[in-house]
């Protein structure tokens, strides 16, 4: 903040102007994001150091500036700053008597800034131009983020009705519009009327004191409430999206656990096979051994026969027959082995192919099972959640109507005081209204009466003066006759008596002068009374046209409280109706509430219903694929036991032809 007083301070100072005391001390005290600058007078200096400041300031989200007498050159500057500013949220601009310059830079302004979402626009005067007016409504149909308006008195008629209904056309953000106390009338009451139908935001929209028709108002507040109804569901719906996209969220990370598990569990079958893979790998290799082992015995057996046969190569005729059964033998053993070898080799593809098909239909059946039983337990949770829904959803329909019941009980209570006070007030008004027309009647009586009177007394007075006047001057000329005569006479005298009475004339013509001095002063003062008494009689005629000014105003109040006691019983009745089409809305979403939970129900019941089925289906499936799992487990011990019992026979037969036992009464019987 300190930092933003002396930017301020710097950018008065480099454009030749002084900073604004009250300004600085506004600054000095700490807002929390909040500049309030009303009343404060701001010059065109000031205010362009704040619309150079507020672009790139982001201190302040609410900026007031109400009843601040503002230039046209210095709204201009201090709007174009804003055009540019991303931080401020509330802009008030009440009773700085906008006009042109100041609709057109509002317009400008709602253009190009995304960030202003509350516009307080009261007593102007944007709606007395009408281009300019356009220019703004353009504004405010291309504006995407302004959400309330206050247009009250701004003297906007049925052409600025118009403009604002082409901009509600476009606009798609504005909520809250006031346009309380203007001269729409009945042509632009319609026109709003047919730019609500397209319009899908605005929910509140204020057109008292306008010369509109009660029908119109009344269209206007029901197309009003059904977007207010839009505007509750969607919010409703986007509540409910949001938590079903928490719950899919969290069944999505349920099933993200249960591929996990599923995943460690194959990973240990897997290594169990592995395990099993490496103990069936060593005991063939254990064979192989076997084999070897035989085979070099049978090589040093072939050798011994060699030996042998060299030996009683001298003896062939005692020995041939002996050779050739021993040949037979020989080659009978031979046959043996390797249909033995053959026979093993492929019972152990046998038994891998086998074991290999029984882990893959185990494994098979184990995730089944478990998708199975996974399906159950959401199928179950579900169920949960319906009914918890459900419940939920009565306890708010009875929490609801039980709410709706008082609050129409609240308010039939209300109405009955308000229509009460309101009689009174009416009867009480009425007594006052007579007991002031009395009182100023009275008043006015008295006080005509008494200027009568001054009047009279005045005019007494002013005919006393002009007698004491004409006799004045009546005087005046009968002594200037006189003196006249003795100035003829003392010529006379001079001429005869010169040199005799010339002391004497001299002395007498002194006090002759002196006597006209006289005459002439009481002259000035009878002419300097008759002026006093001119200006009194003009002071008093001031007077009589000031109370008579008077006496005009207080007709005029008396008619202009009259004029308010009909707009307040008007405003009263539009109070009562409105609240009357409240409760008759709420009434109506009540029964929409009731229809809605008697689908809920029907859904639920078929839900259910649905799911005890596919429960009976998924328990009869359970229950053959455990008596399958029985089955191929009871083929796997059988088909283990098989192989052991053969391998121990094979175990024994490699110990007999090592210990050179007889094969065929070791070999098993197929």
């Amino acid at each position: 903040m300190e930092e933003f007083r002396r930017a301020y301070s710097r950018l008065c100072r480099e454009h030749g102007a002084e900073p604004q005391e009250a300004v600085l001390r506004q600054l000095q005290e700490p807002h929390r994001g909040r500049l309030d600058l009303a009343a404060r007078s701001l010059t065109a200096d000031t205010c362009g150091a704040l619309g150079r400041l507020l672009p790139s300031q982001a201190l302040f989200t609410e900026l007031v500036l109400r009843d601040c007498m503002l230039s046209e050159a210095g709204t201009r500057l201090l709007l174009q700053g804003l055009c540019s500013n991303t931080v401020v949220r509330l802009l008030d601009l009440k009773g700085n008597n906008l006009c042109a310059v100041g609709a057109e830079v509002l317009g400008k302004l709602l253009r190009q800034n995304k960030s202003i979402q509350s516009l307080n626009l009261e007593w102007n005067s944007l709606g007395a131009w009408e281009e300019a007016f356009a220019t703004f409504c353009m504004g405010l149909g291309a504006n995407e983020a302004l959400r309330q308006l206050d247009l009250r008195n701004n003297q906007v008629n049925h052409r600025g009705a118009e403009e604002l209904a082409l901009a509600l056309n476009s606009n798609s953000s504005l909520q809250q519009l006031d346009l309380r106390w203007n001269s729409i009338g009945l042509l632009g009451g319609r026109a709003l009327l047919s730019s609500l139908p397209s319009n899908r935001t605005l929910w509140r929209l204020e057109l008292a004191g306008n010369n509109i028709p009660g029908d119109v108002l009344k269209a206007v507040e029901q197309a009003v409430h059904r977007n207010r109804d839009r505007q509750v569901a969607l919010r409703e719906s986007q509540e409910r999206t949001h938590v079903l996209s928490k719950e899919i969220r969290n069944l999505q990370e349920e099933k993200s656990k249960q591929f996990l598990d599923l995943m460690e569990t194959i990973d240990k079958q897997r290594e169990e096979i592995a395990q099993s893979n490496r103990t069936s790998a060593t005991r063939v290799g254990q064979l192989q051994d076997a084999l070897k082992e035989r085979h070099s015995i049978v090589n040093a057996l072939k050798a011994k026969l060699q030996m042998t046969e060299a030996a009683l190569a001298l003896s062939e005729h005692k020995t041939r027959d002996l050779g050739e059964l021993l040949a037979a033998s020989e080659q009978e053993r031979l046959g043996l082995s390797h249909k033995q070898a053959e026979e093993r080799r492929l019972e152990q593809q046998e038994a891998s192919a086998r074991e290999s098909k029984l882990l893959r239909d185990l494994s098979a059946a184990n995730e089944k099972n478990l998708l199975l039983r996974n399906q159950v337990e959401d199928l179950e949770q579900n169920v949960k959640s319906q009914q918890e829904r459900l419940f939920l959803a009565k306890q708010e329909l009875t929490n609801t109507v039980a709410e709706l019941k008082l609050r129409v009980v609240q308010a039939e209570e209300r109405l009955d005081v308000e229509k009460r006070r309101f009689k009174q007030s009416l009867e009480d008004s009425e007594q006052l209204r007579v007991r002031e027309v009395e009182h100023m009647a009275r008043h006015v009586e008295e006080s005509e009466r008494a200027l009568q009177e001054r009047v009279q007394r005045l005019e007494a007075t002013r005919l006393t003066l002009e007698e004491d006047l004409s006799r004045v001057k009546a005087a005046a000329l009968s002594e200037r006759g006189q003196v006249e005569e003795e100035l003829v006479k003392a010529k006379t005298q001079v001429r005869l008596e010169e040199q005799q009475r010339l002391a004497h004339l001299e002395e007498k013509l002194r006090l002759l002068a002196q006597a006209r001095d006289e005459a002439q002063n009481a002259c000035l003062q009878q002419k300097q009374v008759m002026a006093d008494a001119q200006a009194r009689a003009s002071q008093l005629s001031l007077q009589v046209d000031g109370l008579q000014r008077r006496l005009q105003e207080l007709q005029q109040e008396l008619s202009r409280k009259d004029q308010e006691k009909v707009a307040e019983v008007t405003r009263v009745r539009l109070e009562l109706q409105e609240q009357t089409g409240h409760l008759q809305a709420q009434l109506t979403a009540q029964e929409g509430l009731r229809e809605k939970v008697a689908a809920l129900e029907r859904q639920l019941k078929v839900i259910s219903s649905d799911h005890r089925e596919a429960l009976l289906d998924k328990e009869s499936e359970n229950a053959s694929l455990r008596e399958k799992l029985r089955l191929k487990e009871a083929e796997i011990a059988r088909i283990r036991e098989d192989e052991a019992q053969r391998a121990s026979c094979l175990h024994n037969a490699v110990l007999a032809y090592v210990q050179g036992a007889p094969l065929r009464a070791l070999s098993p019987q197929k």
